[in-house]
């Protein structure tokens, strides 16, 4: 028996391709990448970089929840950019969510982002520490 676990919570977007918003196997989390979605609606929050890496970390947070764990417990982050000229505005927004906590991080200009949106941001967390 596979001790994978799909992590699928409705106060987070929902996957919008064939994937789940997180795996959870053991004390490990995997989130996938999330976006500026909006939970109730799925339609992209309109905004700029501030805004949408706001609601990015708040939904990252919310599949967190639904794996038994928070932000606290990230170990690593990829975040993704459409852009690395907003790389100031998100930081500035990342590091609110996070706090003194400092998981390892790589961040990355991509050429093409879903929805056209302005950053995603994915990470690996582990539970029970």
């Amino acid at each position: 028996m596979s001790d994978l676990k799909a992590i699928h919570t409705p106060s987070a977007p929902a996957a919008i391709g064939p994937y789940s918003q997180a795996m959870v196997t053991g004390e490990w989390v995997f989130c996938s990448g999330q976006i500026a979605l909006v939970p109730e609606t799925g339609e992209l929050l309109a905004g700029g970089i501030t805004e949408q890496s706001e609601r990015v970390l708040r939904n990252l947070a919310e599949v967190l929840r639904g794996a038994g764990c928070g932000l606290d417990a990230v170990v690593k982050t990829t975040v993704f950019l459409a852009d690395m000229a907003d790389f100031a505005a998100m930081n500035e927004v990342y590091a609110r969510h996070f706090g003194s906590h400092r998981p390892a991080r790589s961040t990355i200009q991509a050429a093409g982002l879903p929805r056209r949106c302005l950053v995603e941001i994915e990470c690996i967390a582990r539970r029970g520490i």
